[in-house]
């Protein structure tokens, strides 16, 4: 049977909330059914970042699912997915999967994704890390999760602030096998450099 081209996108309170309303715009754009679930704390983000108020979230999303609810397609292992990038990731949310909690559909959707071995991907948005972080992160990696913070390539020459963040979302969906077109792959150290 083939997998679908359905993808969940969470977005929580760390800053960061261009980077999951571009993960959302890239995974449209490139075929795949968006499924969103936003924190009650990234309701508050972005306000604050991106002047975005809840109903402005129409329509960037296939299917919007309130954070409170259980019973939602997401929350359940037979609804089938390619898996979850949560962006940006918060430690609580990281936390409460790491631990199993599944308090909020956003953690109860990721703790699905990593039961049923699918892939989950969180751009944890937090510096600087103490111990407890990474042993977090030590715990869900062998879990089965991808922590990917979103570092900047510089690489890739970006002139803007949204290109730092479309190369971040990019390559994070490139872990889902979803080509955007917007990463510019490394082509090796050009001759100069060399002599």
């Amino acid at each position: 049977m083939t997998q679908p081209r359905r993808l969940v996108i969470g977005i929580t309170g760390a800053s960061g909330a261009a980077y999951g309303l571009t993960a959302l715009d890239m995974a449209r754009k490139a075929g795949c059914e968006t499924h969103l679930v936003v924190s009650r704390s990234a309701l508050l983000t972005l306000a604050q970042e991106v002047g975005l108020q809840k109903g402005d979230l129409e329509g960037r999303a296939d299917h919007i699912h309130p954070a409170a609810d259980i019973g939602a397609t997401i929350a359940s292992g037979s609804f089938q997915t390619m898996g979850m990038l949560i962006a940006p990731c918060s430690i609580r949310t990281m936390s409460e999967i790491a631990t199993g909690v599944t308090s909020s559909l956003m953690s109860r959707a990721a703790d699905v994704v990593l039961k049923e071995r699918r892939r989950l991907v969180l751009m944890v948005r937090e510096t600087p890390l103490h111990f407890g972080h990474l042993q977090t992160m030590t715990l869900l990696t062998q879990m089965g999760a991808i922590i990917m913070p979103p570092v900047p390539a510089f690489y890739a020459k970006p002139q803007t602030l949204e290109d730092v963040v479309a190369h971040s979302v990019a390559r994070a969906l490139d872990l889902f096998g979803i080509e955007t077109g917007s990463v510019r792959r490394w082509g090796g150290l050009k001759d100069s450099l060399s002599e």
